[in-house]
């Protein structure tokens, strides 16, 4: 049995990606409607949430970030400063506008806490990717084994709900939502033979 994985050491060995689009911190309502038109301009986003880390047994809190991304922008939306206002829900739950994350049903658990909404339009890139016979099931795994770059982590477990997001969180949020939309599209536009690929392995079958 034969399927595409990468080993961690690879990927940091390889060139750091960098978000090559504008990022747009939504941080009150009025900000909202506007954001979502803008969204509303395409027919397909890449979709991710954030959430405080926890480091103690029994805490728990709520999805502090909400990012929705095109190609050219990155709406961030501080969901624990504004809620789910209407625009925001209706977004996602419009079957006409293709929403592709990443452990989506994850996202949806955590998010349903915040607000009682039915998602709909979302397309779940683990299911994508069996397609392609790729093993790696993360982010970071799977953007390096179709464009040789590395993403970084190294904000991941930062204070989501800080007063003002730094620019490295600004970066490394964009960015987990558009390395979605943009893996979607090269997969979907056929540019990835599994068989060609670098990381093509031999993959023990398990008795």
């Amino acid at each position: 049995m034969h399927a595409v994985s990468i080993e961690k050491q690879v990927i940091n060995e390889m060139p750091v990606v960098s978000f090559p689009g504008r990022i747009h911190i939504i941080d009150a309502i009025s900000q909202v409607k506007s954001a979502v038109k803008a969204l509303r301009t395409v027919q397909c986003v890449g979709f991710d949430t954030e959430t405080r880390p926890t480091f103690h047994r029994g805490e728990r809190h709520n999805v502090a970030l909400l990012q929705l991304s095109t190609y050219n922008d990155a709406f961030l939306f501080r969901v624990n400063k504004t809620g789910f206002p209407a625009p925001l829900k209706e977004f996602l739950e419009d079957s006409t506008i293709t929403k592709i994350g990443l452990s989506t049903t994850d996202d949806f658990h955590q998010l349903t806490r915040v607000c009682d909404f039915a998602p709909q339009g979302f397309i779940e890139l683990q299911q994508v990717v069996k397609q392609y016979d790729i093993n790696d099931m993360g982010l970071q795994k799977i953007y390096a084994i179709l464009f040789h770059q590395k993403i970084s982590k190294g904000q991941q477990l930062s204070n989501w709900e800080a007063p003002q997001l730094t620019d490295a969180q600004q970066r490394y949020a964009a960015i987990d939502a558009w390395a979605c939309l943009r893996i979607y599209d090269y997969l979907n536009e056929g540019n990835f033979i599994p068989q060609e690929s670098p990381f093509w392995h031999e993959i023990p079958v398990e008795v």
